[in-house]
């Protein structure tokens, strides 16, 4: 999603206990944190989530705010190996900035592919977020951005959250002023509907 400028994701977790799950959150502004305070961010309200649930995980914030699919692409061997060992998960969330740059389509189906075929060669599991494109793109860029996410979640059986913003971006109590990213509350619903996924995933 946009921001003013590109901002680089923080520094790898300290070293983990050998039964703590390791998540990397790997996405854009949405994940990063943008107009909130770190605590607030998606991968931290995440982790105490999963933490209520009685899991010993950290998720680790590898969000990047301005980054499109092609950024992530080029940075995303260097956060895996940044990491103090093989995530136990992934949780890949680009795209956004894409579809608000107008950009292709097919690029970003090309990018996104590039990843999962990379978490796949590692044998890391993924749970893919989804975006959907703004109304004002046309039916036609719609037809071909939306399907991206079913597509690719389908062909790399990852697990699939459809719509980051869903139940969210409709309500302007849970969005900031700019209309695009979600408040901490709006942070926290993402969270309440999709941390039964992601526990799923690390318990399976």
């Amino acid at each position: 999603m946009p921001s003013v400028e590109r901002t680089e994701a923080p520094a790898a977790p300290a070293a983990l206990t050998a039964d703590t799950k390791l998540v990397m959150a790997f996405g854009d502004s949405l994940y990063a944190g943008y107009g909130v305070k770190q605590d607030e961010s998606f991968p931290a309200q995440l982790e105490k989530a999963l933490s209520a649930k009685g899991l010993k995980v950290s998720v680790h914030n590898a969000g990047v705010s301005g980054d499109t699919t092609a950024a992530g692409l080029q940075r995303l061997t260097f956060a895996l190996d940044g990491l103090p060992r093989k995530p136990d998960l992934v949780i890949l969330g680009l795209g956004g900035n894409d579809m608000l740059r107008g950009i292709s389509p097919e690029q970003t189906r090309d990018n996104m592919q590039a990843m999962l075929a990379e978490l796949q060669k590692r044998d890391i599991d993924v749970v893919l977020t989804g975006m959907i494109a703004a109304p004002n793109l046309g039916q036609d860029y719609a037809g071909q951005f939306n399907p991206i996410f079913t597509d690719l979640a389908r062909q790399y059986d990852a697990e699939l959250y459809p719509f980051f913003l869903d139940g969210v971006i409709t309500d302007p109590k849970l969005m900031l002023p700019d209309g695009v990213h979600p408040n901490p509350k709006g942070i926290a619903r993402v969270v309440s509907g999709i941390s039964d996924m992601v526990a799923r995933e690390l318990r399976g």
